[in-house]
Order: C-alpha cells, then sequence, then structure tokens
C-alpha cells in the first residue's frame, strides 16, 4: 500500500499546482526587474490586445475584481504605462489604454517571462517542452469548455 502522503504527491492535480507555483514564482522574480507583478503584466497584455477597453470589460476579460483592478491601473498609471480617460462609447465608463512607455515594458516583460519559462522548463529536451505545452493546453480547454475558464 502506498503512503498516504506519497499518493497524493503522486496525483497529477498536485504535480501540476506544485509545477504551476514554480514557474509563476519565476516568472514573478523575473517581472519584479520591472517593478511589476504578474497581474500587472496580465492587464498590459490585455490592454494592448483590446484596447482602448472599458475599465470594467477589462477586469471581467481578466477575472480580477474591480477594487483589485483599480490598484493595478493606479500603479500602471502612476508609472505612465496606461492612460485612463473617458470612454468615447460611454462617459460614465473609463477606458484604457497603452502608452507607448506601456508597450515597451509589455516587450521587456515578455521577454523576461520568456527567459523564465525557459529556465523553468530546462530539465527537458525541446520536444519534451512542445509536447508538455500542448498536453497542458488540452487538460485547460477541457478546462473552460466545462466551466472553469479563469484568466
Amino acid at each position: 500500500m502506498t503512503p498516504a502522503l506519497a499518493h497524493i504527491q503522486s496525483l497529477p492535480s498536485w504535480l501540476a499546482g506544485r509545477v504551476a507555483a514554480r514557474g509563476r514564482s519565476l516568472v514573478a522574480e523575473a517581472l519584479a526587474a520591472e517593478g511589476l507583478k504578474l497581474a500587472h503584466h496580465a492587464v498590459l497584455a490585455a490592454t494592448a490586445d483590446y484596447g482602448p477597453v472599458a475599465q470594467a470589460d477589462l477586469g471581467r476579460r481578466l477575472g480580477i475584481d474591480p477594487k483589485d483592478l483599480v490598484g493595478l491601473l493606479n500603479h500602471l498609471g502612476g508609472a505612465g504605462l496606461v492612460l485612463r480617460a473617458p470612454d468615447p462609447a460611454d462617459r460614465r465608463k473609463n477606458a484604457i489604454t497603452l502608452t507607448p512607455a506601456g508597450t515597451a515594458a509589455l516587450t521587456r516583460c515578455a521577454a523576461l517571462a520568456e527567459t523564465a519559462n525557459a529556465e523553468f522548463l530546462a530539465p527537458l529536451t525541446p520536444a519534451e517542452q512542445g509536447t508538455l505545452t500542448a498536453l497542458l493546453t488540452r487538460v485547460r480547454e477541457a478546462a473552460e469548455a466545462s466551466g472553469g475558464s479563469e484568466a
């Protein structure tokens, strides 16, 4: 019989959680060089993809609580990386856009995240890295299809 803790630690869900925590930690450490956190990077990326975007829509797309998003946007705005202005479509709402400095920061953050992920996946061959990414993508897509989506 397998000891109880060893059994838990052999479960794919436990392994995925531990590995994900290490990956997030490496990326978070890398982004700290820019004075940013993972959530800041996500806001910059989503704003680049969807901007100008209503602040409320941005929060919904990322699954970030509105109060938390205000703090993130205050930090990014204070650093000159995003602009908040009345939404031309509905002046009661704020629209978020990237500044040129925000675009440059996003480019640097993407490079830092790539470097951190290369370190993270270094124990695997390039073929294994591709297989792992493909398998994780399938599991994520299945989770999202069953209603378990998360930003």
